[in-house]
C-alpha cells in the first residue's frame, strides 16, 4: 500500500486538518486571525458539509463549515493541489451552492448570508508574491464603489514573499508550511495535530480508508487482469481514482497510489464533476 502513513500526515492533509477545526476555541481563532476579525461565537452547521443543489447538479464537499453569532457563513479549505484555474472556478461553484443551500424557498434575497470561502494555499498562488489574496465585487467604473453583496473569495498563500500582512496570519501561514509553532494559538494547534495523530480510533479511521480506496484499487486492476483488456485495466484505475476522490483525497497522492499522472487523475474528476 503506498497512501501515505499515519505517521507521516501534517496540518496540510485534509485528514488532520478537519480534526484540528473541530477544536472550536482552535476554529474561532484561526477565522479571526486569517480575517483580523473578532468573533462572538461560531456553530458548527455540519462536519464536513456536503450540499447537493439539484440530483442532476455537481455536489459540494466542504472541509470547514461554521458560522458566527450575526449568521456569517465561513468555509474553510487546505489546498495542496496547484491548478489556480480549476481552483478560482471552484471557489466561485462553492458559493452559489452555499447560497442556494442557506436560502430557503420563500425567503427574500435579502436574508442571505454573508459568506468567506477561504482556500489555504500550500503554493503560489498569483506570481505577485502575495500573502493574501481577498476579492470582492467592485465597480470597473469607480474602483471606490463596491457591491457590497456580503460575498468573499480569499485565497491564502504560504508561498508568499512580501510584508503584506499581520505577523499572527504570517505566524499561522509559516506552520502551515512546516515551520515550528511561533505563538500560543500555533503551539495550541501543534499539540492538537500530535494528538490527533496519538488517538487509536482517528487512526483506525485513517487506515480503513487506506484499505478501502487500496481495495477498490486492486479490485479495479485485477478486473482489467480478467477482462484481458487494457481498457478493462484503465476502467478499474478509473474506479478507483473516483472513490478516492469522493474520499477527498488529494490529487497527488492518489497519482501515487495509482501510478497514473496528475493531468489523468485532473481529467477523470471533471469528468466526473469531483474536480
Amino acid at each position: 500500500m503506498s497512501i501515505k502513513p499515519y505517521e507521516e500526515l501534517t496540518i496540510q492533509d485534509n485528514f488532520i486538518f478537519q480534526k484540528v477545526m473541530r477544536n472550536k476555541r482552535i476554529c474561532k481563532q484561526t477565522i479571526e486571525r486569517l480575517l483580523d476579525i473578532d468573533i462572538k461565537d461560531i456553530e458548527y452547521l455540519e462536519e464536513e458539509k456536503t450540499i447537493d443543489v439539484r440530483l442532476d447538479s455537481k455536489s459540494v464537499r466542504l472541509d470547514v463549515f461554521v458560522n458566527d453569532d450575526k449568521g456569517t457563513i465561513f468555509n474553510i479549505e487546505m489546498q495542496t493541489s496547484k491548478d489556480m484555474k480549476e481552483l478560482v472556478k471552484r471557489a466561485r461553484y462553492y458559493q452559489s451552492a452555499i447560497d442556494i443551500d442557506s436560502l430557503e424557498k420563500g425567503q427574500h434575497y435579502s436574508e442571505l448570508n454573508d459568506v468567506y470561502v477561504i482556500f489555504i494555499c500550500t503554493f503560489e498562488v498569483f506570481p505577485d508574491k502575495l500573502h493574501k489574496y481577498d476579492f470582492q465585487y467592485l465597480c470597473l467604473q469607480n474602483t471606490n464603489r463596491p457591491l457590497n453583496d456580503g460575498t468573499h473569495k480569499i485565497f491564502l498563500s504560504t508561498k508568499g514573499e512580501l510584508d503584506d500582512i499581520s505577523k499572527p496570519l504570517k505566524y499561522f501561514l509559516d506552520y502551515i508550511d512546516g515551520k515550528e509553532p511561533e505563538d500560543s494559538l500555533m503551539c495550541e494547534i501543534d499539540s492538537e495535530v500530535h494528538t490527533i495523530k496519538q488517538c487509536d480510533e482517528w487512526r483506525r479511521d485513517y487506515m480503513t480508508l487506506a484499505f478501502e480506496m487500496d481495495r477498490k484499487l486492486k479490485e479495479g486492476i485485477e478486473i482489467g487482469r480478467e477482462e484481458g483488456r487494457e481498457e478493462g485495466r484503465t476502467e478499474g484505475k478509473v474506479e478507483a481514482v473516483i472513490g478516492m476522490l469522493k474520499e477527498k483525497l488529494s490529487v497527488e497522492m492518489i497519482s501515487r497510489i495509482t501510478k497514473l499522472t496528475v493531468e489523468q487523475i485532473t481529467e477523470i474528476g471533471k469528468m466526473n464533476a469531483l474536480l
